[in-house]
């Protein structure tokens, strides 16, 4: 399936780190993907990104300038728009209390650093099929919803 879903619409995704070294790192490992590749240098510039390139998935590092990744995970999760938005926390950070407080701002899993080429490719692409069947069921609802309507009007 790679970053596909059924529509040929390509996956969006969203890097937010403050350090450049670790951004084109990144954009490397994903070059191999078909999908769209933004990035995002702090956590007010991400929320910005976020609200105009609607990404489907957010690799969000956690320590940025302005708002941290915690902060943004938070904000999306209270966006109407953006609350379904896949979020993979990419951080140095590794304690304990630190996956709670993520798992509590509302991310959907975690990457520790320095990032493993492989590691980051399946949960990326498991993240995008999350989202491709999420996608799919929506549909699926609301051709169902539309179905039952037009069946009681006969």
């Amino acid at each position: 399936m790679g970053a596909l879903d059924s529509s040929n619409a390509r996956a969006k995704i969203l890097i937010a780190d403050d350090n450049n070294q670790n951004v084109e790192l990144l954009e490397a490992y994903l070059s191999k993907l078909d999908c769209e590749i933004r990035t995002a240098a702090d956590g007010e510039e991400t929320l910005a990104t976020a609200r105009e390139f609607r990404p489907d998935l957010l690799l969000l590092d956690v320590m940025m300038p302005r708002l941290s990744g915690f902060e943004v995970c938070r904000n999306l999760r209270m966006d109407e728009e953006l609350k379904d938005t896949l979020i993979l926390m990419v951080t140095a950070l590794n304690e304990p209390s630190d996956f709670e407080r993520g798992v509590q701002a509302g991310t959907d899993d975690f990457l520790t650093k320095p990032v493993n080429k492989i590691e980051l490719l399946c949960r990326v692409n498991s993240l995008l099929r999350v989202r491709h069947l999420r996608n799919q069921l929506d549909r699926t609802l609301a051709y169902l919803a539309e179905f039952e309507t037009a069946s009681r009007g006969l």
